[in-house]
């Protein structure tokens, strides 16, 4: 008999619902100490062979963290990935009870990939990236609401601005020194910020966010940072291959820098302007250019090596 047993948490800000596969057993507790506590408990118990949970905006990083240290094999997926499953199995209800099922059944079909989680030292890195880019939204956010605001609450939005600028300016500041205190950090720093057109906000989202670059394939990297093409045939249908999943974060931060990097890297221009030239639209072009220089920085962060554009003119397999 197979004794493999999947579990499915569903995790929200203040609980968490937790089903085993092709079992009654299902329990419900609150996403703290005390239920994250409970929790350890039953697993040790249980033992499972893979437990899955949704990306839920960080309310699962505590428990997915508590569970990883136990050595449990913890997959954490896109919430979208689970919905498309249930759909594709018949399930169209929805409720957090029903969720952890639907999550063990995705567990124990599909059996996802547990992936080991970052250190803690990369997740505080993570943790104030994310505040950064909140930051950036809010000030942009109140930037546009300055052009159509009532003379009456224009100061209090400039004071605002004031406020976020210098708050992000304090963040700039804390990440610089964080990456300068680790040698490991300072020396893909360093890397990444030797290729022309690439700069600071680039290199910070690898290190917070990606950080398995320099150790995956040209195919590997492309998938998760969402710029590798997917097909949309059927029958004798060929439809528009486009890009999609992956790590958004990633994905935007290096589209930002190709705007940058095809004005002044002379490799990735070149690149641009043949396909361009070749009848490529300027936006397939640019996804080209956006996986062409994520598969040099992989190459450059394997190798240890800075910058040189004659070392990178024959990475073809990029194209």
């Amino acid at each position: 008999m197979d004794k493999t047993k999947y579990v499915g948490i569903d995790v929200a800000k203040d609980s968490m619902e937790v089903a085993v596969h092709e079992s009654q057993e299902k329990l419900s507790l609150t996403n703290n100490e005390t239920g994250i506590a409970k929790l350890k408990t039953r697993m040790k118990k249980l033992k499972p062979s893979l437990i899955v949970m949704e990306a839920t905006g960080g309310y699962e990083v505590a428990v997915a963290a508590e569970l990883h240290s136990l050595g449990f094999p913890v997959a954490v997926v896109n919430p979208r990935h689970i919905r498309d499953f249930a759909r594709s199995v018949g399930i169209l209800a929805k409720t957090d009870a029903l969720d952890a099922k639907v999550i063990a059944r995705y567990a124990a079909t599909v059996k996802p990939e547990a992936r080991t989680l970052p250190a803690e030292e990369t997740r505080r890195l993570g943790v104030i990236m994310m505040r950064r880019r909140q930051i950036i939204a809010m000030r942009t956010a109140e930037k546009n609401r300055l052009h159509q605001a009532d003379p009456e609450i224009k100061g209090r939005i400039n004071v605002h601005i004031t406020w976020l600028e210098q708050e992000l300016d304090d963040i700039n500041k804390e990440l610089k020194q964080m990456i300068g205190s680790n040698p490991e950090w300072k020396e893909k720093n360093d890397i990444i910020q030797s290729v022309p057109g690439v700069g600071q906000n680039l290199a910070m989202t690898i290190l917070s966010d990606f950080p398995e670059l320099g150790q995956l394939n040209r195919k590997q990297a492309a998938a998760l940072s969402g710029v590798a093409p997917f097909n949309r045939d059927s029958g004798i249908m060929r439809g528009k291959r486009s890009i999609w999943g992956g790590r958004a974060v990633v994905r935007s931060a290096v589209y930002m820098c190709i705007v940058s990097a095809i004005r002044f890297n002379p490799q990735i221009r070149t690149f641009y302007q043949r396909l361009v030239k070749a009848g490529k639209i300027r936006k397939v072009a640019m996804v080209a250019c956006m996986r062409k220089l994520l598969c040099i920085l992989n190459v450059m962060l394997k190798n240890h090596t800075t910058w040189n554009y004659s070392d990178h003119q024959l990475i073809g397999p990029c194209q």
